[in-house]
């Protein structure tokens, strides 16, 4: 949960969206190379303390919205929300080998988190 608290850190920032999103690829790209690494040399599939995965879901699911508290604290809970139920795909996606499974899961949970926040403020809610 503290590396998720990371990405709301980063997002504080104010970056433009072209420059979260520069961001975001960088942290999949050399997180998944990072993750495939790591994993064999700590034992187990998706050992707990990899935790770049949950940077990049949690910077994925405020991407594309403006930084207000409201949409941080309901990106956040979706995120986590979601990261913790892995509805289809997430579920399967862990199938998935190294750094790529360790990673897809929680984009999977970011994209849905970031639909639905983004469902909530064409809504007006947020």
């Amino acid at each position: 949960m503290a590396s998720a608290l990371v990405a709301v850190a980063l997002w504080l920032l104010h970056l433009s969206p072209g420059w979260l999103a520069a961001l975001l690829v960088v942290v999949v790209v050399v997180g998944t190379w990072a993750a495939d690494e790591a994993e064999p040399r700590l034992g187990g599939r998706d050992p707990g303390v990899i935790v770049v995965d949950e940077v990049a879901g949690m910077l994925l699911a405020v991407l594309a919205a403006p930084p207000t508290a409201a949409v941080i604290a309901v990106g956040f809970v979706l995120f986590r929300v979601f990261d913790v139920l892995k509805p289809f795909p997430a579920n399967v996606s862990q199938r998935l080998r190294g750094g790529l499974g360790i990673m897809v899961d929680d984009l999977i949970a970011g994209l849905y988190a970031l639909l639905l926040v983004l469902l909530a403020r064409r809504l007006g809610w947020l």
